[in-house]
């Protein structure tokens, strides 16, 4: 072994080795990009779709030298230091000629990123082994607990520079979009052979030759954000997969971005979606044919996939009736492996192509993985069981079931294995709901054999509206609290819509400017209140709106002595009035009290004509208008509720329902585009108030502007849109799961098939 003087010497000599790898390599993964792009432009394709890649290729194809060149000069930089510091998007100066005059905003920059970003995750799918094998030999020789952020050895600097020079190049990123899944192929290969050949030069100068990795065990900073479900599929020949070492690769893929399970979800699934593929496509080449042009199912397995789906539903129906309702504990297991195990075999006999064979080897492989998830409840197994049949149809007659994240079966399986993974024996009666939905559904599928993907995509529909009806109705820990938070919600827009209509009401005006703020910052909201309480044409309602015309009307000039006096007989009921609106809105005392004396100071310059007059006639208008408020009141659904228009949701605090004001991080456009993206019924852990829980997302607003969720003890809590990203930003809300279900069982499928790939043969 070396002297420590020796090790830093060989952890520089192997950041070199790897640095002149990568440029000796690049000239052919550029090749090899613009190769399989024109490939991709081959296929048959919608018009939009092969426009947008017939001009990723003749783009590709004018500026490849710049991005080559590009790349090189960044990685020739880090031979010097081995650390890369212009590896943000837009560091490198533009080539003059067709990309000279581009420059990046703020959002082509994030997106750039994220670009990036997903890139490294594709990396890393790939060479995470060579790569977690790598950094224990390099941080062993150099003594240090972990690599520098920027070191050149790490996947998402690479990355970094690839998505770098490409913008730098002139080329878009919407062509990256549409390159992406090559892009992904090629420099995911490319950097597990470079960490590869890394390790092999480490190994020859006898650099752990074998690898321990307890040293390199970390405790994750929230155990709920890594996967607890399954083993990796990533199969390495010398090194033992523990789950201390997936926690590291986990922990690294968080540190490639800021956005983290945003880009982790989809496009994790993706590069999942991929190596499945690129596996089939090396033991059946033909499979990539059946993906542009799908052929029929043979008859025979047609009718044998009809049989088993029978002779399934018969049994497991048989073993409940009998069991009772506690069955799916005892048929979870060994009855429903056993069981779906010599189907299996009853239907590769009755295949007539290799293709069918394999694919009905890959599902019976995925839903195996499904039926051992632990944390689905034991009789909703049953359920998912009877689904195998149906997805192997469907998978038989569209294969791209297996190259597609959002297939409708696949969704399906997902959304309810999302909804059902949070429940405990606490919950048991939410459950029971759930399930009754789920057997349903299941029914409703094995039902309509022969209508493909429509029936999985119609399933899916009536789930997403069954969950809206049931957090809102049935389920005791949510129904309290998605009914305040839609209290709130239309209170907020009612408050955000008077106030619009009272602006433009009241635009050209002269009302004294006390008079105005008072109206639209305090009197829109005890409108909104009042409508809430009691309905929008209720007399409470009518009561308040005369009131802000009572109000405008004895802030404009009174210059004679009869108007004066019809002001002071006014004025105590319209105080009155003012004071009761206001503390049914919740308005403290003390704040009335400022309001009262700033309206007096108002009413005051009215006294000695100070104030503008307003036309009688305009008066009139202005009175008849507010009658009929609602009436021009703008569409909700163009309301935005932001903290820019909202005085204060703090104030719909109760013991039932928080509501979320501040913590977070700022955050950036993809988090909130994530924000938008979350769904009804997911489970996810929110760190809050010195609370570290498990919730479930119950309801959503307009536009998706409030999200609620509430905990298993009925606790709601309710977020704005901004702080919703805002926490997610800073790692305080995250999904409890970070992948989906049948993504993690094609993860399990693809280590079982790394090791025997002949089973899809056989």
């Amino acid at each position: 072994m070396a002297t420590d003087a020796n090790s830093m010497a060989l952890a520089a000599q192997a950041r070199r080795s790897y640095v002149e790898g990568l440029l000796n390599g690049l000239p052919s993964v550029v090749q090899a990009v613009d190769h399989a792009a024109r490939l991709l432009l081959s296929q048959v394709a919608e018009p939009a779709i092969a426009m947008r890649r017939r001009e990723a290729v003749e783009d590709l194809k004018k500026c490849s030298s710049f991005w080559l060149s590009g790349i090189t000069t960044m990685l020739r930089g880090a031979l010097v230091s081995g650390v890369v510091s212009a590896s943000r998007p837009g560091d490198l100066p533009l080539p003059s000629g067709r990309g000279a005059s581009l420059s990046l905003v703020d959002n082509e920059t994030i997106e750039s990123e994220i670009l990036s970003s997903r890139l490294a995750l594709a990396m890393m799918d790939r060479a995470s082994w060579e790569f977690t094998d790598m950094r224990s030999r390099i941080t062993m020789l150099e003594g240090r607990d972990e690599l520098e952020t920027h070191d050149v050895l790490r996947p998402h600097v690479l990355a970094r520079i690839v998505a770098t020079a490409w913008r730098s190049a002139g080329l878009s990123n919407e062509a990256w979009r549409t390159l992406q899944t090559v892009l992904h192929d090629e420099f995911a290969h490319f950097a597990e052979e470079a960490y590869h050949e890394t390790n092999r030069w480490l190994i020859e100068r006898r650099v752990l030759p074998e690898i321990d990795l307890r040293p390199f065990i970390r405790r994750a900073r929230n155990s709920a954000w890594v996967s607890s479900g399954g083993a990796s599929g990533f199969a390495h020949s010398g090194t033992v997969a523990s789950d201390a070492a997936r926690s590291d690769v986990h922990e690294e893929t968080r540190m490639m971005t800021r956005t983290g399970g945003l880009v982790r979800g989809a496009d994790h699934a993706e590069a999942v979606l991929g190596r499945l593929n690129r596996l089939i496509g090396r033991q059946l080449p033909e499979f990539a044919h059946t993906l542009q042009h799908p052929t029929p199912t043979s008859p025979a397995l047609t009718a044998a996939i009809a049989d088993a789906q029978q002779g399934i539903a018969r049994r497991l129906s048989a073993g409940t009736a009998t069991l009772g309702r506690s069955a799916g504990a005892q048929l979870s297991t060994p009855m429903l492996l056993e069981e779906l195990q010599q189907r299996k075999q009853a239907l590769k006999q009755a295949a007539t192509t290799p293709i069918e064979r394999a694919t009905i080897e890959i599902v019976a492989l995925l839903f195996q993985s499904i039926l051992t998830e632990e944390r689905i409840p034991a009789t909703v197994r049953v359920w998912f069981a009877r689904l195998q049949m149906p997805v192997l149809r469907v998978a038989v007659s569209e294969p791209d079931f297996f190259a597609t994240t959002d297939h409708p079966a696949r969704r399906l399986i997902d959304r309810m294995g999302a909804c059902v993974m949070g429940f405990d024996a606490a919950m048991r009666n939410a459950g029971e709901l759930v399930e009754k939905e789920i057997k349903r559904v299941v029914q409703v599928v094995e039902a309509y054999p022969d209508t493909g993907r429509r029936v999985f995509q119609t399933v899916l529909t009536e789930f997403e509206k069954f969950l809206e009806h049931y957090f809102k109705n049935d389920n005791e820990a949510s129904r309290k609290g998605v009914s305040l938070a839609q209290q709130v919600e239309q209170r907020e827009t009612l408050a955000i819509q008077y106030t619009i209509e009272l602006r433009k009401m009241l635009n050209e005006v002269p009302v004294q400017e006390g008079v105005r703020e008072f109206l639209f910052q305090v009197w829109a909201d005890v409108l909104a209140m009042t409508a809430v309480k009691s309905g929008l044409q209720s007399d409470e309602t009518k009561v308040m709106k005369r009131a802000a015309a009572d109000l405008i009307w004895s802030a404009s000039a009174k210059v004679s002595r009869e108007e004066r006096a019809e002001v002071i007989r006014r004025l105590p009921p319209l105080l009155k009035i003012l004071r009761e609106g206001m503390h049914n809105a919740g308005v403290q005392a003390a704040k009335q009290d400022e309001h009262i004396q700033r309206l007096n100071n108002s009413l005051a310059a009215a006294f000695t004509a100070k104030a503008a007059a307003i036309p009688h006639d305009r008066l009139e208008d202005l009175m008849a208008r507010l009658e009929t408020l609602e009436e021009l009141l703008p569409d909700a659904e163009d309301v935005e509720i932001d903290e820019s228009l909202v005085l204060d949701l703090s104030g719909h605090e109760s013991s039932e329902l928080e509501v979320v004001g501040e913590g977070g991080s700022m955050p950036t456009p993809a988090m909130l585009s994530w924000a938008r993206e979350l769904q009804v019924g997911s489970w996810y852990m929110l760190d809050y108030r010195n609370r570290n829980e498990a919730v479930q997302l119950a309801w959503q607003g307009l536009r998706k502007q409030l999200t609620l969720f509430v905990s298993p003890q009925g606790r709601g809590v309710l977020f704005q849109q901004h702080r919703l990203a805002a926490f997610l930003q800073a790692g305080l809300l995250v999904p409890a799961q970070d992948e989906s279900l049948t993504v993690r069982a094609t993860r399990n499928a693809l280590a079982k098939l790394d090791v025997d790939p002949g089973r899809l043969l056989s």
